[in-house]
């Protein structure tokens, strides 16, 4: 497990962290430069980045229009690489990239990789990578000092075990079945599948699919150990534009409070 990950649990007084998601190049590359700042500013603890891809499939139309803006102003990997260069000349925030497999690939597994070395990026996120098939790309991604970040789903408790047993950096506990997006209420038993996570490994566990206002943050925050913010951020990105750093800045401040 990479150290700055844990830390940035262990960080806070309650062992909890606020992990919000921006998709990259939406609407411009500058302007995310801006954003992350933004967001580290306003308290998150990791930041994920999403690289856009052509045909993200975890996702729902929120998420899968902002990698069509981003795609279509052109964002490039190698772009997405140089503005994470500039950030760091700014903030050491915990980052952590989610993209595709097939991203990935092309790019090169080394050189991807050895590029987040170099940016001190944490983690990797690949929604479409079953754990099966994760090794090819993990045993890389652990020689750059990567931890290939497992996502959980609502399924059975003996996959969960599993999956947490080879656990590292978090576990992202993906709230319901489906793509992401907002939503209104979350039904799924999490109480039992984190009890179950927590059994196999210490590795933290945050929340992730749907969570969109303080209050849901909260809930999802006092079961496991976080929660993840994706699309109901990028929709502030969507409304607002170049202009959406202090929208940001306010929406990140308030989800990091009720989570800690």
């Amino acid at each position: 497990m990479t150290d700055k990950i844990t830390e940035s649990f262990k960080k806070n007084p309650n062992g909890k962290a606020f992990i919000p998601f921006i998709t990259a190049g939406d609407p411009d590359i500058e302007s995310t430069y801006e954003f992350i700042l933004k967001i580290a500013e306003a308290g998150a603890d990791i930041i994920e980045i999403g690289i856009p891809f052509s045909d993200p499939v975890a996702e729902g139309p929120v998420i899968q229009n902002a990698n069509v803006r981003a795609l279509s102003a052109g964002v490039t990997t190698d772009k997405v690489f140089d503005m994470v260069k500039k950030v760091r000349e700014k903030s050491d925030v915990t980052l952590c990239f989610m993209t595709y497999a097939n991203l990935v690939f092309s790019y090169g597994y080394d050189k991807f990789f050895e590029k987040c070395k170099e940016l001190d990026v944490s983690g990797i996120i690949i929604p479409d990578m079953p754990y099966e098939e994760k090794e090819e790309m993990e045993s890389v991604s652990l020689k750059y000092g990567v931890d290939f970040i497992s996502m959980v789903s609502p399924t059975s408790e003996d996959r969960v075990r599993m999956i947490a047993k080879q656990a590292r950096g978090f576990i992202y506990v993906v709230s319901s079945m489906g793509v992401t997006g907002v939503r209104s209420d979350i039904s799924t038993d999490l109480t039992s599948i984190i009890k179950a996570i927590r059994e196999e490994t210490d590795v933290p566990c945050a929340i992730g699919f749907g969570i969109s206002n303080p209050e849901m943050a909260k809930k999802m925050s006092e079961i496991s150990d976080g929660a993840i913010v994706g699309s109901a951020l990028v929709k502030i990105v969507e409304k607002y534009g170049k202009d959406a750093s202090p929208h940001i800045y306010d929406f990140v401040k308030s989800m990091k409070e009720a989570v800690i």
